[in-house]
C-alpha cells in the first residue's frame, strides 16, 4: 500500500504518470497553497489566482504521461506558474491595446448620427449571435455580461458549479469571437 503523504515528489511523479489520481490530489495539497500565494502577489487578483492555479493543476493532469521534470517538483510548478502569469499579462495588455484603439476611434468620431447607426447595428449584430448561443451558455454569459455576478454566484443561482460556468463562459467567447471577430469580442466584455 502506497503511503502518499510520505512518498517523495519524485514518487509522487512516477504515480502521476501513470494515471494515479491520489498521487496527483497530494501534489496539489502541497502545492496549491504556496503556489497561490506566489501568483496572489504578482497579479494582485484573488479570482485570477485561482484561475491560473487551477489550470495550471488541469495541465499538469492532462499533460501527465509526458512531464519530463529537469530539476525539482516546485521548481517545474513554479516556472509553469510564471508562464502562466507572463501569458495573462501578454493576453491583458493585447485587450488593452484593442480597447484604446477603439475608444479613440469613438473619440475622433465626428459624425454621432454615422456613430449611432452602426453602433445600433453592431449592437443587434452581437444580440443575434448572443441569442444563437445553446440555452445554458447563453444563460451564464448574458448573468455574467449583464448582472456583474461572480462565477460563484452565477453558478448558485444557476445551480452549476463554478468549473462549468467558467467552461461555458470561454467557450461562448470562442463562438463569440469566431463569429463577431476579436475587436468585437473585446468591446463586448469591456462594456459590461
Amino acid at each position: 500500500m502506497v503511503l502518499y503523504r510520505e512518498s517523495s515528489d519524485t514518487e509522487l511523479i512516477g504515480l502521476l504518470k501513470s494515471g494515479d489520481r491520489i498521487a496527483f490530489t497530494e501534489i496539489f495539497n502541497r502545492y496549491q497553497s504556496l503556489l497561490y500565494i506566489f501568483a496572489y502577489k504578482k497579479i494582485g487578483e484573488r479570482e485570477e489566482a485561482k484561475d491560473l492555479i487551477h489550470e495550471l493543476f488541469l495541465t499538469l493532469w492532462e499533460k501527465r504521461e509526458d512531464i519530463h521534470i529537469a530539476g525539482t517538483l516546485p521548481a517545474y510548478l513554479f516556472t509553469i506558474i510564471k508562464n502562466k502569469i507572463f501569458d495573462l499579462y501578454k493576453h491583458k495588455k493585447v485587450s488593452q491595446r484593442y480597447l484604446d484603439i477603439f475608444q479613440n476611434y469613438l473619440d475622433t468620431n465626428q459624425n454621432a448620427t454615422d456613430y449611432l447607426i452602426r453602433h445600433n447595428d453592431l449592437s443587434a449584430l452581437i444580440e443575434k449571435e448572443i441569442a444563437a448561443l445553446p440555452t445554458r451558455m447563453r444563460e451564464v454569459f448574458e448573468l455574467s455580461r449583464k448582472t456583474n455576478l461572480s462565477r460563484k454566484e452565477i453558478a448558485s443561482e444557476l445551480n452549476l458549479s463554478e468549473q462549468t460556468v467558467k467552461s461555458h463562459m470561454h467557450h461562448a467567447l470562442r463562438i463569440l469571437k469566431t463569429k463577431l471577430g476579436a475587436l468585437i469580442v473585446f468591446i463586448l466584455i469591456s462594456s459590461s
